[in-house]
């Protein structure tokens, strides 16, 4: 079969744009300098010392040179690729009656962030609160102290989430919530042990309880299964 030359100039001349779109995007995912901002609890009250005003530390998510997000506190590095951070949330706190915005900052939920594709997903932590939660991870697992509200009303539980999962890999009862004149903070950070796989978590001014973790679920990031990867 005889080949015409017009196509075979043409095919050519496209075979380097084709191998250029083959060629995965490469991103670049940075965290800004560190800056202190007020911050105050969103159950503050006048009358007690705890409320006073403290501080924290945010920081600018920056993917390709812009910034998508704020966040506070450290990385979890989760594999060679993903990591996880807590965002900082900018927040409204004017009244109707006030005649401009009154911007404050608040510690918000947990987000993932994949170094290779750039893409940010959001962590939906079951029965994380951002006023009572102190997450500590371990590889994909996240131990805290969480409040639930059920038709019984509002409860405190240990928490053991891991991602990928429906249901948390540990769920205790510790007691009702709201507790009156509650520590702060609610629950000591977590401690892990690798062999064997459990978490001790205490609730501040309590006696300290150790979990024994049985994962239900294994990481799957994007492109795990291409040919180019």
């Amino acid at each position: 079969m005889k080949r015409h030359p017009a196509l075979l100039s043409l095919s050519l001349a496209f075979l380097p744009s084709l191998l250029f779109a083959a060629a995965p995007k490469t991103h670049t995912v940075a965290l800004g300098a560190a800056r202190r901002v007020s911050y105050t609890q969103p159950d503050a009250t006048p009358e007690a010392q705890i409320d006073q005003t403290s501080a924290i530390k945010v920081r600018p998510l920056i993917l390709d040179g812009r910034q998508k997000d704020w966040t506070t506190g450290n990385t979890h590095e989760i594999t060679d690729r993903t990591f996880a951070i807590r965002r900082a949330l900018r927040v409204n706190d004017a009244l109707p009656s006030d005649a401009s915005p009154r911007w404050i900052w608040q510690p918000g939920p947990w987000i993932t962030v994949d170094r290779v594709t750039g893409h940010i997903t959001a962590l939906h932590l079951p029965d994380f609160d951002p006023l009572v939660s102190d997450a500590v991870w371990f590889r994909d697992y996240a131990a805290y102290c969480g409040t639930a509200t059920t038709a019984k009303g509002a409860s405190l539980y240990v928490i053991v989430a891991q991602l990928g999962a429906r249901r948390p890999v540990v769920q205790k009862l510790l007691g009702k919530w709201p507790q009156p004149n509650r520590a702060t903070p609610v629950c000591q950070p977590a401690k892990w042990d690798r062999l064997p796989l459990r978490v001790a978590i205490q609730p501040t001014g309590g006696e300290s309880t150790t979990y024994d973790v049985v994962g239900t679920s294994s990481i799957v990031e994007e492109g795990d299964n291409d040919d180019g990867n």
